[in-house]
């Protein structure tokens, strides 16, 4: 019997996959969260094979949770499923070294081959997730947005960096938004340190 751990934050979703899994006849849900840090806490707990983890989620995100596991060594496998196909994600999932990382609008069916496939040893990802990491631009930023990031390395407030850039507080706050977003970053200093690691900045 496979058993899986179910992070997920939509509730209507949570319940139907966790329907849909156990239906089949090798497949049981252990447990299910609507929070990355309660998820962890009881995947530490219940040690289930694999952990089936959304992205965007309160506390901890699912990447989160993934750093973590593999940090602790742990034997459950992690399995991302998320509707957020940027490559900066899937880079940080593949420093997780996640064994698996599907989109929500992939077919019960791929899910479900996919869970039997990592119990097997493979390491399945959305061949689009592939495709698009290698053919995106290498810098997602606009130029405005790397003015932006570049005006926040040192700390700066912003209404400090509005100024340094001659925008308005609530257009600086868009702009820091949307670069958070295509990065993937939790935070500013996370975007700054992404940038400079790729030489964006």
């Amino acid at each position: 019997m496979i058993h899986l751990y179910l992070a997920e934050d939509q509730g209507m979703l949570n319940t139907a996959l966790t329907t849909i899994l156990n239906l089949e006849s090798d497949i049981t849900v252990v447990g299910s969260a609507a929070d990355g840090q309660t998820a962890l806490n009881e995947i530490r707990l219940k040690h289930p094979d694999i952990a089936i983890l959304d992205i965007e989620m309160p506390k901890l995100s699912g990447l989160d949770v993934a750093d973590q596991l593999k940090n602790d060594q742990s034997a459950t496998k992690s399995l991302i499923l998320t509707t957020f196909a940027q490559p900066a994600y899937f880079k940080r999932a593949l420093a997780a070294d996640v064994a698996g990382y599907l989109l929500k609008d992939s077919p019960s069916d791929d899910l479900v081959e996919s869970i039997h496939k990592i119990m097997a040893g493979q390491i399945i990802y959305a061949p689009e997730l592939v495709h698009g990491m290698y053919t995106a631009s290498q810098n997602p930023l606009t130029k405005r947005e790397l003015e932006v990031l570049s005006a926040a390395q040192n700390g700066a407030s912003t209404m400090e960096i509005a100024r340094i850039v001659s925008l308005s507080p609530g257009t600086v706050r868009n702009y820091m938004s949307a670069v958070l977003s295509k990065l993937g970053a939790h935070n500013r200093l996370d975007a700054i340190n992404i940038a400079k690691t790729n030489k964006w900045l």
